[in-house]
């Protein structure tokens, strides 16, 4: 340690002489105080920075492009993408950040909405994690608190939430979902995604339309319509009248396919638009049906992609069945494929953590 020079060490002496001695204790304890107040100062501001930094790797420029290279100009924005997470889960996975990415490219001039049921109580600032950072360098990307009383407030749903007893239903968040899709395109209109979607397109050309997922049955997965809509105000209305929590799906895609049935006086559906409101073929946006969802993670070639997804605007992951299925990053899984393409900087995220659960102990 380097000694103290002798002209600071006469000065030391100086003051610590009787005289001066309570004046240097005074000036010392100022000096202390004020280091310390800059010290917590700086620490907290770090520690608060970090709310929203990526992880190490990371930066937004590299992996967020300033332009989102585009073919052809989108289309005006016509309302808001959303996303709703219902549960009060705050740890969000690589399919959720691809769902929220791969939707902001897209639709780069286009409000892409992320209600998160979990950040309602207590502090709204987000939690510290990599997804929530890695979205945050996306400008057209919002992150906030589903407030689900002022959400239902004034619609046909309100009744059924403040109701008692929906925590112990067996599907009550999927129910949840349900219900609050159905609010947010009455009451704001715009495009709903499900949290397991991969977005291939811009979808803002599908007006008033939802899908088929199989044969003669509607998915709400993926949802576009105008805000107050006659379809999605008798959506709301039939699931207060025919609500049934002990049958899964009933008031998802049961729903949507008995209200559609009605809606256009039919007894089958197809591709097809009726008054104004379209069920899209599957390959629009459920090219994978449920019932093959193991296909996502075989090994597909670049012809067989195309191939399959030449008719594709988003793809949707069944995550309620394949979540427990691993997928290896890298490789030619079609999931894969998806992730590299669509959105790249969750895909970086993937491999830099493939990479680092291979390395050998040190």
């Amino acid at each position: 340690m380097p000694r103290m020079p002798s002209y600071l060490l006469q000065l030391t002496r100086m003051l610590l002489s009787r005289k001066h001695r309570a004046l240097f204790i005074l000036i010392f304890t100022l000096v202390s105080l004020a280091y310390l107040t800059l010290y917590w100062g700086i620490e907290e501001d770090s520690y608060g920075s970090a709310l929203y930094s990526l992880p190490e790797g990371f930066s937004c420029a590299r992996s967020v492009p300033l332009s989102l290279p585009s073919a052809r100009a989108p289309p005006p924005s016509r309302g808001n993408v959303f996303f709703v997470e219902t549960s009060e889960q705050t740890n969000p996975g690589y399919l959720f950040s691809c769902s929220v990415e791969s939707a902001a490219r897209t639709h780069p001039g286009t409000s892409v909405v992320v209600l998160l049921r979990g950040l309602a109580r207590g502090n709204s600032s987000l939690p510290k994690h990599w997804a929530f950072s890695l979205l945050s360098c996306f400008p057209n990307v919002q992150i906030r608190p589903l407030d689900l009383a002022e959400l239902f407030s004034g619609t046909p749903l309100q009744k059924w939430y403040l109701g008692p007893l929906r925590r112990w239903e067996p599907y009550s968040i999927p129910i949840l979902s349900d219900a609050c899709r159905f609010v947010l395109m009455w009451k704001f209109g715009g495009i709903y995604l499900d949290t397991d979607f991969i977005v291939l397109r811009n979808l803002q050309n599908l007006t008033n339309a939802l899908g088929i997922q199989s044969e003669d049955e509607l998915n709400g997965a993926f949802l576009s319509f105008k805000p107050k809509h006659k379809f999605m105000e008798l959506c709301m209305k039939d699931f207060v009248k025919n609500y049934n929590a002990w049958i899964w799906g009933h008031q998802g895609p049961d729903l949507l396919t008995r209200v559609f049935k009605k809606w256009c006086s039919i007894r089958t559906i197809q591709s097809m638009s009726c008054k104004g409101v379209r069920a899209l073929a599957p390959e629009a946006v459920y090219p994978i049906p449920w019932q093959n969802w193991k296909k996502l993670f075989e090994a597909t070639s670049a012809l067989e992609l195309h191939k399959l997804l030449k008719n594709t605007y988003a793809v949707h992951i069944w995550n309620q069945m394949s979540h427990r299925t691993r997928l290896e990053i890298p490789s030619q899984a079609l999931l894969a494929q998806l992730y590299s393409q669509f959105c790249p900087a969750t895909y970086a995220k993937m491999k830099q953590d493939s990479q680092e659960r291979s390395r050998p102990p040190v």
